[in-house]
């Protein structure tokens, strides 16, 4: 038997409830808890810290592009290198949106293609 599974017809048994009992909605079998298995997990999560996220976003800033990189020039300062990520923001038939940011000073633009 797998858990989570009716062990009669197979089929995906609904969520557990507080009362330990489940029936399938296939078969109306009534199952206790034991049908799914032991399932219980423990979790850890970590937030990162005010500290860790500003000297990750100087990094970042020095090091990294967001996207590909084309050669495009910015318009601000000139620079012949340009990152770019796609958008699909009007309806279907019509072009995808073109975000360009330059890879020197992180000008934006965007262009409907």
């Amino acid at each position: 038997m797998d858990p989570g599974f009716c062990p009669d017809c197979g089929s995906i048994l609904p969520v557990l409830r507080m009362i330990n009992k489940v029936t399938c909605y296939n078969c109306c079998s009534d199952f206790d808890a034991s049908a799914f298995g032991t399932m219980e997990a423990n979790y850890t999560i970590h937030f990162n810290s005010y500290e860790n996220k500003k000297s990750n976003q100087n990094k970042r800033n020095e090091e990294e592009v967001d996207g590909p990189v084309v050669q495009r020039q910015c318009p601000k300062c000139g620079n012949d290198k340009m990152s770019y990520a796609t958008l699909q923001l009007r309806s279907a038939d019509e072009g995808q949106t073109v975000f360009f940011t330059c890879t020197k000073c992180k000008f934006k633009m965007s262009e409907n293609s």
